[in-house]
C-alpha cells in the first residue's frame, strides 16, 4: 500500500490526541498520567506490524479501546505506576494538562476517586464519552448489561457524594427558580442559581443525539440548558418528584422528552442530570389509571 494513502489531516492527528488525553485524564485523574498512558498507547500502536494495522478498520476507536484498557489496569494496580514529568509552563504539554485540569473540578475528582475501578471506568466511558455498549464491555471486561448496571451504580455513588443536608423545601425553590429562569430564558438569573464549578451531564443512551460530554461552569450549563430547553409551540416545562426530590419533567406533544433532576448545596445547583434517552422515559410514558398521579421516580 502506498504510504500517501495513510496520511491523516493534522488537525484530525490533534483531536485524536486530545480525545486520547480527555479519556485518560477523566480515567486516571492527573496530567502527567494521562500523558503518560496516551504515549504508552502511541507505542503499542507503532508496535503492531504494518499488516496488523490495515487490518484495523477504525483507528480512533481502536485507540480509544486501548487507551481505556491500559487506565483500567492502571487503576487496579495497588500503587499507581510512577508518572512521567509534566512539562515546564508554557510549554504545550503543559498547556495540555491545564486544559484537561479545567473539565473537571476537585470535588467530582475525588468522588471519582472514590469508586471502584471498573464503576469508574464503566461511568467514564459510558457517561463522559459515549462509547458503544460493547466497547465499553470489551474495556471492562463485562457484559454490556452488567457495566450499564455499573455505570448506574457509579452514577448514584456521584450523586451521593454531593449530597448535602438541603431540606426539600429549600431544594424545591431553586428547582423553582431554575424552572422559571429557564421558561423565560433568563440567562443571567439561571446562572446566579447555579455554583461556579457546576457540572451537567446529559444521557441519551446513544437514542438521541445529546451531548456526549460533561458541561461544567455556572455560564456553560446555563447557555447549554436554554438551548436544549428552547422555547417552542408544543413544549413544555413542569414541576414533578423524581427520585423523592422536585425535577423538571419536559414534555413534548405530550410526551415525556426529558426529566431534569438537580443535586442543590446550599443555595446553588451543583449538579445538573438530564435524563433524555426514550428507554429510560418509559415509566413516564406509561398509560396511567384515572385518578392516579402521573409522576414517578426516573430510573438512574
Amino acid at each position: 500500500m502506498d504510504q500517501a494513502d495513510d496520511a491523516v489531516p493534522i488537525a484530525d492527528l490533534l483531536d485524536e490526541r486530545r480525545h486520547l488525553l480527555n479519556v485518560a485524564y477523566w480515567m486516571l485523574g492527573t496530567g502527567p498520567e494521562a500523558e503518560d498512558a496516551v504515549t504508552e498507547t502511541y507505542r503499542q500502536w507503532y508496535g503492531l506490524s504494518d499488516l496488523q494495522r490495515e487490518r484495523i478498520t477504525d483507528p480512533y476507536a481502536w485507540l480509544t479501546k486501548t487507551t481505556g484498557s491500559i487506565c483500567l489496569a492502571r487503576l487496579v494496580l495497588p500503587e499507581r505506576r510512577p508518572a512521567g514529568a509534566g512539562g515546564e509552563d508554557g510549554d504545550t504539554t503543559a498547556g495540555l494538562h491545564r486544559a484537561l485540569e479545567e473539565e473537571i473540578n476537585d470535588a467530582l475528582l475525588s468522588a471519582l476517586d472514590a469508586l471502584p475501578p471498573v464503576e469508574r471506568a464503566a461511568f467514564v466511558l459510558n457517561d463522559v464519552f459515549a462509547m458503544p455498549p460493547r466497547a465499553v464491555a470489551d474495556i471492562v471486561g463485562r457484559t454490556p448489561r452488567e457495566c450499564a448496571e455499573l455505570a448506574d451504580r457509579a452514577r448514584r455513588s456521584l450523586r451521593a457524594s454531593h449530597a448535602h443536608p438541603t431540606t426539600p423545601h429549600q431544594h424545591d425553590r431553586i428547582v423553582r427558580a431554575v424552572r422559571r429562569a429557564c421558561a423565560t430564558a433568563d440567562a443571567a438569573h439561571l446562572a446566579s442559581l447555579l455554583a461556579p464549578d457546576a457540572t451537567a451531564f446529559f444521557d441519551g443512551g446513544g437514542k438521541v443525539r445529546a451531548l456526549t460530554r460533561p458541561v461544567r461552569g455556572d455560564q456553560h450549563v446555563a447557555r447549554t440548558l436554554l438551548t436544549l430547553l428552547t422555547p417552542r409551540r408544543d413544549t413544555t416545562l413542569h414541576l414533578s418528584p423524581a427520585n423523592g426530590r422536585t425535577a423538571i419533567v419536559v414534555r413534548h406533544n405530550d410526551q415525556v422528552a426529558a426529566v431534569i433532576s438537580f443535586d442543590v448545596t446550599g443555595h446553588h445547583v451543583i449538579q445538573v442530570w438530564a435524563v433524555l434517552n426514550p428507554d429510560k422515559l418509559r415509566t413516564w410514558n406509561r398509560p396511567h389509571a384515572p385518578g392516579t398521579p402521573s409522576s414517578t421516580a426516573v430510573e438512574d
